[in-house]
C-alpha cells in the first residue's frame, strides 16, 4: 500500500479530473485498435481485447443499479481503454458541501485524479480520499487478459469513528456540519465489501462470459456467410463465364450454318434447274434409264434444298432476325389447304385424310406462309409415321387457354378465361413414349436416331414448329402413346399477338 491507501501494482495513467467528484476517462486515452489489426487479437481464437467490444452496455446499467438499491453503493464500470460503460452513484452530501471550500475542492480534485489513475492490473487497489471515504479498483481480467474495471465507493469503513485531522486541517469547515454529513454517508464492514465486491466481479464475468460468447458465434456465423458468399460468388462467375462462352459458340455455330447453307443453296439451285432442263428434254432426248438418273438427281436436290431452308429458318430463329408478317389469316382454310395439299402421299399410303372445321372460327393475326410451314411440317409427319391403312384427322376449332400452372379455379374467380384457336392434327401412327415428349422439339433431335432407322429425317421440323408458333405467341402440345398414334396441338390467341421475332 502507498501512503495515501492505494496498492503498489496499479499502473497511472493521465486522467481528466472534475470538480464535482465524478470520474471521467482520459483525453489522452487512445482507442484500441481493431479486432485482428496490429493488436494482435484474433475473434477466431477466441481473444478479446476490451469489455466494451461485447458487452451490451445497457445491462451493465442493469447491474450497476441492482447493487446500487440493494448496498446503496456507488458502482462504476470502466473498459479497457478508460471509457465509462456504466454508472450508478448518488453525490454525498458531504461531497457537495466541501466543494463549497476552495481548499477542499481542491483536496477533492486531488482525490478524483488519484482515483481515474488507478488501473489494476491483477490484484484489487484501493484509494482513501480527503473524507477517509475509499474507492475499491476492482481489475476484470478474462482469459488472463484486462478487460476493464470497475469502481465501487466512496463508502466510509465501519471501524472509522472519528472525522479525519487532514479534512479538518483544511480550515474554513463547519466541523459540526462535517461530523454530521459523514454520519449520512454509507458505512461497510471489511468482510462485507469484500463479498460485496467477489459477487459484482463473478457477475460481470458471467455477463462477460455469456456476451463474447455470443459474440464470437455471431462473427463467426458472419465469417462462415462471407466464406459460403464468396465461394457462391466464385462459382457464379465460373457459370457466367461458361454460359458467355456456350453462347458464343451457339453463333458462332448458327452463323456457320446459315454461311454454309446459304453458299450451299446457289449452286444446288443450278443443279436442280439443270436436272429440270434434262427432265423436259432440253438437251436431247434421254432413254428411260437416264430419265431415272435425272429424276433421282432432282429428287435429291430437292431433299437437299429442303434440308437447307430449314437450317436457314432455323438459324434465323435463333438469332431473332426472322420477320413475322402478320396479317388476318382464316385459321380453318389455312388448315384444310394443307390437308389437300397432303392427298397425293396419304393416296399413295391408302391413308384415310379426315377434316373438321367449327363454324364460325374467328380470325387471327398470323404469318401465313409461316403458319402454312407449321401446319405442313406437322401433317407430313403425321403422313410418314402412319401405317398403310392408317388415318390422318385435321380440326380446327375454338378453346380456352389453361392458366399456368393449372389452377383452374382460381383463374376463374380471378379473370375471364383467355380463348383462342386449336389446330390439330392427329394420327394412328407408331407413336411415341411419354419420357421422348420433352425432347422431341430440341433442334437435331430424333426418337429413333439408329442408323438402321425405318423413317428418315434431320430432326429440325419440330425444333423450328415450336419457335415459330412461340413467336405468334402461342404453344404446341402433344400427346403419344406407343402404338396407339400422336396429337400436336397449336394454339393461337383468338385476338392475336404482339409478340414477334427479332422486335417484330
Amino acid at each position: 500500500m502507498t501512503a495515501d491507501g492505494a496498492h503498489n501494482d496499479a499502473q497511472p495513467e493521465e486522467p481528466v479530473a472534475t470538480a464535482d467528484g465524478t470520474v471521467r476517462p482520459s483525453a489522452a486515452v487512445s482507442s484500441p485498435p481493431a479486432i485482428g489489426e496490429s493488436s494482435g487479437i484474433d475473434i477466431a481464437l477466441a481473444d478479446l481485447q476490451g469489455l466494451e467490444e461485447v458487452v451490451d452496455r445497457e445491462a451493465l446499467r442493469d447491474i450497476c443499479h441492482s447493487f446500487f438499491d440493494l448496498f446503496n453503493l456507488s458502482v462504476r464500470v470502466f473498459g479497457a481503454d478508460g471509457t465509462l460503460l456504466a454508472d450508478a452513484h448518488e453525490d454525498a452530501e458531504i461531497h457537495a458541501y466541501l466543494r463549497t471550500v476552495p481548499s477542499a475542492r481542491v483536496a477533492l480534485a486531488k482525490d478524483v485524479d488519484a482515483v481515474q489513475r488507478l488501473v489494476p492490473r491483477k490484484e484489487e487497489a484501493r484509494h482513501t480520499e480527503i473524507t477517509g471515504a475509499v474507492y475499491d479498483v476492482v481489475p476484470l481480467v478474462y482469459q488472463g487478459r484486462p478487460v476493464g474495471r470497475f469502481v465501487v465507493g466512496p463508502y466510509l469503513p465501519a471501524e472509522m469513528r472519528e472525522v479525519p485531522a487532514a479534512l479538518l486541517a483544511l480550515g474554513d469547515l463547519d466541523r459540526e456540519r462535517v461530523r454530521d454529513l459523514l454520519t449520512a454517508m454509507p458505512r461497510v464492514r471489511e468482510p462485507t465489501a469484500k463479498r460485496i465486491r467477489a459477487h459484482l466481479r463473478r457477475v460481470v464475468d458471467l455477463l462477460l462470459f455469456a456476451s463474447h460468447r455470443a459474440h464470437l458465434t455471431s462473427e463467426m456465423h458472419v465469417a462462415s456467410v462471407r466464406a459460403s458468399y464468396r465461394e457462391l460468388a466464385e462459382k457464379t462467375a465460373k457459370l457466367q463465364s461458361a454460359y458467355d462462352r456456350l453462347r458464343e459458340l451457339d453463333r458462332l455455330k448458327s452463323n456457320f450454318l446459315a454461311t454454309v447453307s446459304h453458299e450451299l443453296r446457289t449452286p444446288l439451285t443450278s443443279i436442280i434447274g439443270y436436272s429440270e432442263m434434262l427432265e423436259t428434254g432440253i438437251a436431247g432426248e434421254l432413254n428411260a434409264e437416264q430419265k431415272d438418273f435425272v429424276a433421282t438427281i432432282h429428287g435429291k436436290g430437292d431433299q437437299l434444298l429442303q434440308l437447307i431452308s430449314s437450317l436457314l429458318d432455323l438459324s434465323k430463329l435463333e438469332q431473332g432476325v426472322m420477320t413475322l408478317h402478320r396479317e388476318r389469316v382464316d385459321p380453318g382454310e389455312l388448315l384444310a389447304e394443307v390437308a389437300k395439299t397432303m392427298v397425293p402421299a396419304a393416296h399413295r399410303k391408302s391413308i384415310v385424310l379426315e377434316t373438321h372445321r367449327e363454324e364460325g372460327l374467328p380470325l387471327v393475326d398470323a404469318d401465313p406462309v409461316r403458319l402454312r410451314q407449321v401446319l405442313f411440317n406437322l401433317a407430313e409427319n403425321a403422313v410418314k409415321f402412319t401405317p398403310e391403312g392408317g388415318s390422318v384427322r385435321f380440326r380446327a376449332e375454338t378453346t380456352e387457354l389453361e392458366p399456368e400452372g393449372g389452377d383452374t379455379l382460381g383463374a376463374v374467380l380471378m379473370a375471364a378465361p383467355e380463348r383462342a384457336i386449336a389446330l390439330s392434327i392427329e394420327d394412328t401412327g407408331i407413336g411415341m413414349p411419354p419420357t421422348e415428349l420433352a425432347r422431341i422439339f430440341d433442334a437435331f433431335y430424333q426418337v429413333d436416331s439408329s442408323s438402321t432407322r425405318e423413317h428418315g429425317g434431320t430432326g429440325l421440323g419440330l425444333s423450328i414448329v415450336k419457335r415459330l408458333i412461340d413467336a405468334h405467341g402461342g404453344s404446341v402440345r402433344v400427346e403419344s402413346e406407343p402404338g396407339a398414334g400422336t396429337r400436336f396441338t397449336v394454339l393461337l390467341p383468338e385476338t392475336g399477338s404482339d409478340i414477334g421475332v427479332g422486335g417484330t
